[in-house]
């Protein structure tokens, strides 16, 4: 009981506590300048071997916000190495992402999306205790994706061809030169590149298909397959075994090429710029990732020296699709339909889902990239096929 002072009547010294405590009542639970009175936190992993990146989404349920600062801990040994859509520092386990200048504005149910990459060794769990300028959020996250869609999350996908409408080993090619299903083809413009049928080098069997690339402005060699693939979906899945010799350039190269129905005929492309894969669409010449420090980080390099398992997953009826090597989805060529800045705005900027309906391997290149390389157990489908 506190003592009441000499000059105060006990009635009068307990109508000041009552009074003092009622502020104080009132000033805890105003929030203070800038606080959110709530919270929700989307934290989406992306996670491979050693490394990951998630997409964090945090939208306000409280009164609008002039700026903002998320906060959460890593319960493994997580460690943030990039960021992008926001400024974010690591101190031991804690992680704090300020907003940029553009993104600072929160209305009542207002969000912002921003990302993360960063490596760990042990443990990787989603961190739960998210705060919002201080204010405590409720978590919501994502288990990492590892299948193309419609794959149950657990199971991996077979490698068999099943019913492939391509399925090729190569093992029927009876000469020196591509035939049968597969002719030579030089979609723009031809250059000093070849093709051929290799006995001496294979994935599996004897036999696979040979590209000696060459640099130059618009240098094509490919091999095209015959089969129609504009009814295959709706979810077109490919998986093929490719082996080079040469690292991705800086500059713009393609090794698989689709004709793209919906870009009237022009290609649907994956290959390699800045050292790293990516996806390009011939039509506006739109990259996947975008072709920042934020977006590259996201994507991997081809490996050179040995067979890499390639595979993708191409939605048809929406602006979706997925990219695996072996058997980590590379983050940077994901697109979900949900627009990232640096990493796929540019991509999604089209709003119409791709139909490719052939497909053709080789080489192409505008610059510098001299490059050789092999094809081998190569599959196209309208279900997933594995490594």
């Amino acid at each position: 009981m506190p003592t009441v002072p000499p000059r105060l009547s006990r009635r009068l010294w307990t109508a000041v506590v009552a009074t003092v405590a009622l502020a104080l009542s009132l000033l805890v639970a105003m929030p203070a300048h800038g606080a959110a009175a709530g919270c929700r936190v989307d934290y989406t992993v992306n996670e491979w071997t050693g490394g990951y990146t998630a997409q964090v989404r945090v939208t306000n349920l409280g009164p609008a916000l002039s700026g903002w600062r998320l906060t959460w801990t890593y319960g493994g040994d997580q460690h943030v190495t990039s960021a992008w859509n926001a400024t974010v520092t690591q101190t031991g386990h804690t992680v704090t992402a300020v907003n940029t200048d553009w993104n600072g504005a929160l209305a009542d149910g207002g969000s912002a999306d921003f990302g993360v990459q960063g490596t760990w060794q042990s443990a990787d769990p989603a961190p739960t205790d998210f705060a919002l300028n201080g204010v405590s959020c409720g978590g919501d996250t994502t288990p990492p994706p590892t299948t193309p869609p419609g794959t149950p999350p657990t199971t991996p996908p077979p490698a068999s061809c099943g019913n492939a409408v391509i399925c090729a080993g190569f093992e029927n090619q009876s000469g020196p030169a591509p035939s049968g299903d597969w002719r030579f083809t030089a979609p723009d413009c031809q250059g000093t590149g070849t093709v051929a049928v290799d006995t001496a080098v294979a994935h599996s069997g004897t036999k696979s298909l040979r590209v000696d690339g060459r640099a130059g402005y618009c240098n094509h060699a490919f091999v095209a397959n015959t089969s129609d693939l504009s009814s295959v979906g709706p979810v077109l899945y490919v998986r093929l075994w490719v082996r080079h010799t040469t690292a991705l350039p800086a500059s713009h190269v393609a090794f698989v090429s689709m004709p793209d129905a919906s870009q009237g005929g022009r290609a649907l492309r994956i290959g390699g710029q800045n050292g790293a894969l990516q996806w390009n669409r011939e039509s506006d010449d739109a990259t996947l990732p975008a072709q920042s420090p934020a977006g590259v980080a996201l994507s991997r390099p081809l490996p050179t020296g040995g067979w890499q398992c390639l595979r993708f997953a191409i939605d048809t009826s929406a602006p979706r699709l997925d990219t695996w090597l072996g058997d980590e989805q590379v983050p940077g060529l994901h697109a979900d339909g949900v627009p990232t800045q640096d990493v796929d705005q540019q991509w999604l900027s089209r709003t119409t889902a791709p139909r490719p309906t052939a497909l053709r391997l080789g080489w192409e290149s505008y610059a510098t990239g001299d490059d050789t390389l092999w094809f081998d157990d190569v599959a196209v489908g309208s279900s997933p096929i594995g490594c």
